[in-house]
């Protein structure tokens, strides 16, 4: 499959492809401002965990340490979502004429060899659907092709998976041990049979895919770091979905909108003020 970026993408067919595939390459789309507004929310995150902060299980010696929608994160990170070079991202993916921001996710490998991220799907963890929903992915180092981010293009029409415990004895161990969700497939044993896509990146590059594309990959070397940054935004069409882990254990996590929205019946709007809107 050709790369899909700006130099191969006509402006006017970016929603299509992306709609097609669920996932597409956009190089140097972002300038040294916004990257520069990136990494201090990004250094922010780092230094104001969140209730969802933690080190994922990784059998080597480097740690995988991740953090999401953080409640107070809306102030540090309004300048970035608000940018221009942002919006007109998100823009270019969604047929809606709106759009709002929903939660931000940083991830920091470090400190010796980590594990790949396992294959999963995001929306299994998630109480929304739609097709106008986004991860805008970010490094802010160069990361080659051997070591980037995969993903099974068009993967985000299919099946529905159950989510990865990210067990480092087994990938596709399930979550939620729901019926209404397959147990995750084992691609990286079965690569030849998925549309395997990746691309290297730099920073200014978007890797920008919908959440219920299958992805993985990105293993980091002993003696190397990696600083990366999701931005998740939804769009008109975006509706609340019931999922099996709607309830959430921590009362902590509840102040989010993200969690608060778990409430509101399946298949309604998903919308709450505390979304800030950016179109």
């Amino acid at each position: 499959m050709a790369a899909l970026n700006m130099t191969t993408t006509k402006i006017s067919n970016i929603a299509d492809a992306y709609r097609k595939n669920g996932v597409i390459h956009l190089p140097g789309v972002l300038g040294n401002e916004v990257l520069e507004l990136a990494y201090a929310a990004y250094q922010w995150s780092l230094n104001n965990p969140g209730p969802g902060a933690a080190a994922l299980p990784n059998a080597e010696a480097g740690t995988f340490y991740n953090d999401l929608a953080n409640p107070n994160s809306f102030g540090p990170y309004d300048t970035v979502i608000r940018h221009p070079d942002l919006i007109s991202v998100v823009q270019r993916l969604f047929n809606g004429d709106n759009a709002w921001f929903m939660y931000e996710q940083v991830f920091k490998k470090s400190g010796g060899e980590t594990r790949r991220t396992p294959w999963h799907q995001d929306t299994p963890y998630l109480p929304v659907e739609g097709q106008d929903l986004t991860v805008i992915w970010l490094s802010f180092a160069s990361v080659a092709g051997d070591s980037a981010l995969e993903f099974v293009a068009g993967s985000h029409q299919d099946t529905l998976f159950d989510g990865s415990r990210f067990d480092p004895a087994d990938d596709t161990a399930p979550l939620y041990n729901h019926p209404d969700y397959p147990r995750l497939p084992d691609i990286e044993r079965n690569r030849a049979a998925h549309n395997i896509v990746s691309w290297a990146t730099q920073p200014g590059d978007v890797i920008a895919f919908h959440p219920s594309t299958l992805h993985g990959g990105g293993a980091t070397a002993a003696g190397t770091q990696r600083e990366t940054l999701s931005l998740r935004f939804f769009g008109d069409d975006a509706k609340v979905a019931g999922r099996p882990g709607a309830k959430v254990a921590n009362p902590q996590r509840n102040t989010h909108p993200l969690n608060k929205i778990r409430a509101n019946l399946p298949g309604s709007s998903f919308r709450h003020p505390d979304f800030p809107k950016i179109l």
